[in-house]
């Protein structure tokens, strides 16, 4: 799969999940074979006004190439120079997001309120565009803001030809957020609507989710979301289901554990200690679901104030 210049090893990507992708993630995502992973949503004040904690988000030490780093914002010119911030720090991709549903984003007119506003949209992406022309912009999306106005094909069209390089459709209205089930028909219309890649989202848990949406959608790619919080291998199986056509063993619990302490000692690396260890305890809880004791587990993990405290409990579960 290839986006503008940009060529991935395979059409698996990682969503960009606020709160969630950070270095750590994509770090373990990449090491499973992702073929792109994307930052979590970084805000183009923030970028422009040089926040500390937003600066922090774009340390991409260690991080292979290629690498999507997604911002968000509603006025043109400083989405330009936003997108110029990131390029600088080494991003390979720029994407613009445009289906964020959260209601502190969407009241600023930001995410998928963009999708109420197509002219925008397209002054957006111009902009990110000219500001960029080393790298290529791509734009996350919905299927619309409520089901009285499904418009991702004609917004999709008006992107493309404003300049997006791609663009990665969800299957769910803004007013869904990430309830009810994605339509996957919505994909498909877009990919037969532009000429552009057209990445699907939504409903993947599975790698034989990720093979029938392929098959029905005509997609070029799909994108990984809450099915990989604290399971990245779901992108190695994924890859391994598109190429083989057999599934991958799960992994171990000794192999969860292993990796649940090293995606703490990543954290631990880019945040420091007391960051990590409180961020941990939501990582912690998705990498222990299913194992005996799990309730416990989190209820002891959420109650630690050190990396050697979490890795004391994750070490012995072991046993």
């Amino acid at each position: 799969m290839q986006i503008g210049s940009v060529k991935l090893a395979n059409q698996v990507i990682s969503a960009p999940m606020a709160g969630v992708t950070d270095r750590a993630f994509r770090i373990l995502a990449r090491e499973n074979g992702c073929g792109l992973v994307v930052t979590e949503m970084v805000s183009d004040l923030a970028l422009i006004f040089a926040n500390p904690k937003t600066l922090r988000m774009l340390d991409f030490r260690d991080e292979q190439s290629p690498l999507s780093v997604q911002i968000f914002g509603s006025d043109p010119e400083t989405m330009g120079k936003a997108a110029a911030i990131v390029v600088e720090r080494g991003a390979n991709i720029v994407d613009i997001n445009m289906g964020c549903p959260t209601p502190k984003i969407v009241k600023n007119g930001e995410g998928s309120a963009l999708m109420k506003n197509p002219d925008l949209a397209a002054k957006i992406v111009e902009s990110v565009v000219d500001s960029v022309r080393e790298v290529p912009v791509t734009v996350k999306m919905r299927k619309g803001w409520d089901e009285d106005s499904v418009n991702a094909v004609s917004f999709a069209k008006t992107v493309v030809e404003a300049g997006a390089a791609a663009v990665a459709v969800h299957g769910r209205t803004r007013n869904q957020f990430y309830s009810g089930k994605a339509d996957w028909n919505i994909i498909k219309q877009v990919k037969e609507a532009v000429s552009v890649p057209v990445i699907g989202n939504g409903d993947i848990w599975a790698p034989r989710d990720a093979l029938k949406m392929l098959e029905e959608t005509g997609c070029d790619g799909v994108m990984v979301g809450r099915a990989a919080m604290g399971n990245p291998w779901l992108f190695r199986e994924i890859i391994h289901y598109l190429n083989h056509g057999t599934e991958l063993p799960p992994p171990t619990p000794e192999e969860r554990i292993n990796t649940a302490i090293r995606h703490l000692e990543l954290m631990v690396e880019s945040k420091g200690e007391q960051i990590a260890v409180f961020e941990m305890r939501k990582h912690a809880a998705w990498y222990t679901k299913g194992i005996r004791g799990a309730a416990r587990i989190r209820e002891s993990i959420n109650k630690c104030c050190s990396k050697k405290e979490i890795e004391d409990i994750l070490n012995s579960l072991k046993g």
